[in-house]
C-alpha cells in the first residue's frame, strides 16, 4: 500500500459566508509539498472539509508554521464558527472487484 500524508480541516462556516469564504481559503501561494487538495461542502454550505495530500509531515508542518498560512487563516477566521483539523497517515483501501 502506497502511503499518503494527509491534513484535514472541517469547519463550520457562518450561514451565506461560503462564497466570501472560498475566496479566503484558496492559499496564495500554494504550498511547497502540496502534491493534492480536495474540498467537500455540507448540501446546506454551513461546513466544508478539506483534504490535502503532502509529499511529507515535514512539508505541511512547514506550511502550518508559515507567514502565509497564518495570514490565510486571519482571512478566513470572519467565517468560520467552528474548526476541527488532524494529521493523518495512510493509504487507498483496495475494494474487490475494482
Amino acid at each position: 500500500m502506497e502511503e499518503h500524508f494527509v491534513w484535514v480541516t472541517t469547519r463550520g462556516i457562518k450561514p451565506g459566508a461560503l462564497a466570501d469564504f472560498e475566496r479566503a481559503w484558496r492559499p496564495q501561494p500554494f504550498p511547497h509539498g502540496l502534491r493534492r487538495a480536495f474540498a467537500y461542502w455540507s448540501e446546506d454550505g454551513h461546513e466544508i472539509t478539506g483534504v490535502s495530500f503532502w509529499d511529507s509531515k515535514e512539508s505541511c508542518d512547514a506550511w502550518r508554521a508559515s507567514g502565509e498560512e497564518k495570514r490565510r487563516r486571519d482571512a478566513m477566521a470572519q467565517y468560520v464558527v467552528e474548526e476541527r483539523e488532524g494529521f493523518y497517515r495512510g493509504g487507498e483501501l483496495s475494494i474487490p472487484g475494482h
